[in-house]
């Protein structure tokens, strides 16, 4: 266990930050589940669920949650995805 105060206070921050990621990594994983299962569909709706989860992937990436080439990787990937299933 921390004994500096600023050990300490290291320690509430990480607390913090770490529920912070869990959530917004767990977001993420919906969008991108939700932008499969619409691209197996077809239609408008995998290009508007495309839309909704390269603006939370770019978003973690500005955050730090994401490395900014991890998160252009899977926007490409998803984007590939959604491609070939309306074409």
């Amino acid at each position: 266990m921390a004994q500096h105060a600023s050990a300490k206070k290291r320690a509430r921050q990480d607390l913090v930050r770490r529920a912070r990621n869990r959530h917004v990594r767990a977001t993420l994983r919906s969008a991108v589940k939700a932008v499969g299962s619409a691209a197996s569909e077809g239609g408008e709706a995998a290009s508007e669920a495309l839309r909704r989860a390269e603006r939370l992937i770019r978003k973690a990436a500005s955050k730090g949650v994401l490395s900014k080439k991890q998160a252009s990787r899977t926007v490409s990937r998803l984007a590939q995805r959604v491609n070939r299933a309306s074409s």
